[in-house]
This record gives structure tokens, C-alpha cells and sequence, in this order.
């Protein structure tokens, strides 16, 4: 999960209330979430759905709220469904998401487990990684075992283009010039758009040395 800011204004279909997911809704939620999943934070996914931050229930004000419109991929929204209806909320400038949940990459292309894990007590942030847990890691059923496991993948893959940069960094034979051009490469690793920013930020908070170099990058700061 990654900080979102809700730079965009209510879409004007949603005053008529007749319908939340519009044109100009989806327009707006792409731009938001920089078509990222919210949850997972899958790129583009393939099978996305306006989502409902906090279940409607059939209330009209909520159903057509902008603040309450998300940018899900289908997967994450089927597992969230209402049982999580008390989580960080990614757009509150107040919360620092990144930072309130650890999100540790895997160190294979196929670990069968990603570690999720709540850096605060509280019980929306215990929930969320509790959610989060089971996006990545879930075996409730066939298909999200599989879809998982894939999902597990690609976050590897992201991990692995990080390492390409920390190899360079960290390399002794590495010039000046190129010492920064792989910390600007990490920065692109870093910024909202990128997908699975979450466990690239973890990386780097956890290194003494870029940590401070890369402070600004990384959540709310």
C-alpha cells in the first residue's frame, strides 16, 4: 500500500448520483492512483473495479462520495470484500502508510511467503497488514493460491531491478557519475507510480547509507 494524494476534484457525473463509476470517475481514479492497485499495488492490472473505501451499505451519500471512490484491482477487491472496512486510509495526508507497514520483498522469484508486518498497535493498522497479508500470501482457494504466487513474482521482479542499482552503488569500482546515476534510478523505483513502491521503500529505509540520501522519497515526510 502506498500514499496516495487526491489531487484530482469530484467528477462532475457523480453530483447527478446516478451512477459512481462514470467516465470521468475512472479518468479521475487513474490519475489518483497512477492506475495502481491501491492495495497491491499491481500496474495496470487487468480486472479493476471502482471500489468503495467504506462499504455503502445502500447509503447513497457514501456510494457517490469522491473521497470515498477507490482504484482496485479485482483480486484485492474480492478479498477485502467488507470484512476490512476499518483500514489506514492511503489518501489521509495524516498517515504515512509506507512507514506504518513493513512490506519485505522476497528473495526468490517463488518464496512462498512475502512478510507483512504492522509497525503500529493500532487496530486500523493491524488490519490493513492483516489484509495485505493475505493479498500476498493467500491459499484460501486454488486460484488465489495461484494468483499469489504470481503476484509474489512480480514483486520479485521489482525487488530484483533495485538490486541492479544497489550492485552498481556499492560496487568499489564504481565512478562518482555513476554512483549517482544509480541513485536516480532508484528514485524512479521509489516514486508513486512505480508499481510494489511499498517493498522498494522498505529497502531503503533499512539501508544506513541511502536512507538518508533517499529520505524524500519515501512515504510522507
Amino acid at each position: 500500500m502506498f500514499n496516495v494524494v487526491r489531487n484530482e476534484p469530484a467528477p462532475a457525473s457523480l453530483t447527478g448520483k446516478s451512477k459512481y463509476d462514470s467516465k470521468d470517475v475512472w479518468s479521475a481514479l487513474e490519475k489518483v492512483f497512477h492506475k495502481k492497485c491501491y492495495i497491491c499495488e499491481t500496474s495496470s492490472p487487468l480486472d479493476i473495479n471502482v471500489e468503495h473505501f467504506v462499504p455503502h451499505e445502500g447509503n447513497t451519500e457514501l456510494m457517490f462520495d469522491w473521497n470515498n471512490l477507490y482504484f482496485s484491482c479485482g483480486r484485492c477487491n474480492n478479498i477485502k470484500l467488507a470484512k476490512y472496512d476499518n483500514l489506514l486510509d492511503c489518501c489521509d495526508p495524516n498517515i504515512d502508510v509506507v512507514r506504518a507497514i513493513k512490506h519485505k520483498p522476497p528473495m526468490t522469484p517463488f518464496a512462498k511467503k512475502l512478510q507483512i508486518t504492522a509497525k503500529n498497535n493500532d487496530n486500523k493498522t493491524i488490519l490493513t497488514a492483516e489484509l495485505l497479508d493475505r493479498v500476498f500470501n493467500s491459499e484460501h482457494t486454488p486460484n488465489k493460491a495461484v494468483t499469489a504466487s504470481y503476484l509474489r513474482r512480480n514483486v520479485f521482479n521489482q525487488y530484483n531491478l533495485l538490486l541492479t542499482q544497489l550492485n552498481k552503488y556499492y560496487d568499489p569500482l564504481t565512478l562518482p557519475d555513476e554512483k549517482n546515476r544509480a541513485v536516480e534510478r532508484i528514485k524512479l523505483l521509489l516514486v508513486p507510480s512505480a508499481p510494489y513502491s511499498a517493498f522498494i521503500s522498505w529497502c531503503i529505509i533499512e539501508d544506513e547509507e541511502l536512507a538518508p540520501i533517499l529520505h524524500d522519497y519515501i512515504g510522507l515526510t
